[in-house]
């Protein structure tokens, strides 16, 4: 069985008076039944990491380079998120590929450094509103998996978060049925790639304007594992009941 993942991804939001927000989540969630990764921006991270120490709630980097180290200033490596606390990274978000031209063969070479420096990779695909609208979804999300996940991978440290671009923070979500062709369609790729053990233990999120009031019906969705939230994930309030909504499911 694949344990859900409610994984929240605070963006460019959060200085150190934001720390008490990660341990109003952790204190509501002081043994939860599904894994917990909140994504911080990095320079949360190590105090981040001692304020949740004794949690269960795990912490993650935004980005990483594909590089353990080099003449690449402004960047951070896996090896320097894991060292600062994280245990996973998100790789490839619809955000990094639109405002940093980061291409799959980009995000595959991340994937394979943060893989190789122990942490999980949350890996992002999703189509445009433009490519919805041509009837290209499946199409764009299957190629950007295909290139953007490297061979030989460890299937329980791989996550796949489906973003449709066009829901991202717009209050659009796509329909139930929608969801579950996209998700159906990755699992059947990933099985067919990696085999029944492999393909079967990665999970499956969905992103995309995931709210306390659409979270049980999205995780009813077959294949999907949990989700990827952006701005519900930054306080309490509006993520914990995403959490709770997650362990009904």
């Amino acid at each position: 069985m694949r344990r859900k993942l409610a994984a929240g991804n605070w963006k460019m939001n959060g200085t150190g008076a934001a720390l008490g927000a990660l341990e109003a989540i952790a204190a509501a969630h002081p043994a939860p039944s599904v894994d917990i990764l909140i994504c911080p921006p990095a320079t949360l991270l190590s105090r981040a990491a001692h304020a949740l120490a004794d949690s269960a709630v795990d912490l993650g980097g935004q980005d990483c380079h594909a590089e353990t180290s080099g003449a690449h200033t402004g960047d951070i490596s896996a090896a320097m998120l894991a060292d600062a606390g994280a245990r996973a990274v998100i790789l490839g978000h619809s955000e990094r590929r639109a405002d940093h031209a980061e291409t799959d063969a980009q995000v595959c070479a991340k994937t394979r450094a943060a893989l190789e420096a122990g942490l999980m990779a949350v890996v992002c695909i999703g189509e445009t509103l433009e490519q919805r609208e041509a009837g290209q979804t499946l199409d764009v999300v299957c190629g950007q998996l295909a290139a953007s996940l490297p061979d030989g991978i460890d299937g329980a440290r791989v996550v796949v978060a489906y973003e449709p671009v066009w829901a991202i923070g717009t209050g659009k979500v796509p329909t139930l049925e929608q969801i579950a062709e996209v998700h159906d369609a990755l699992r059947g790729q990933l099985l067919g790639r990696f085999g029944a053990e492999t393909g079967s233990a990665i999970r499956l999120l969905y992103g995309g304007s995931v709210k306390p009031g659409n979270a049980a019906e999205i995780f009813a969705v077959s294949n999907v594992d949990g989700a990827l939230v952006g701005g519900a994930s930054l306080n309490a309030a509006d993520f914990s009941p995403i959490i709770r909504a997650l362990e009904q499911a």
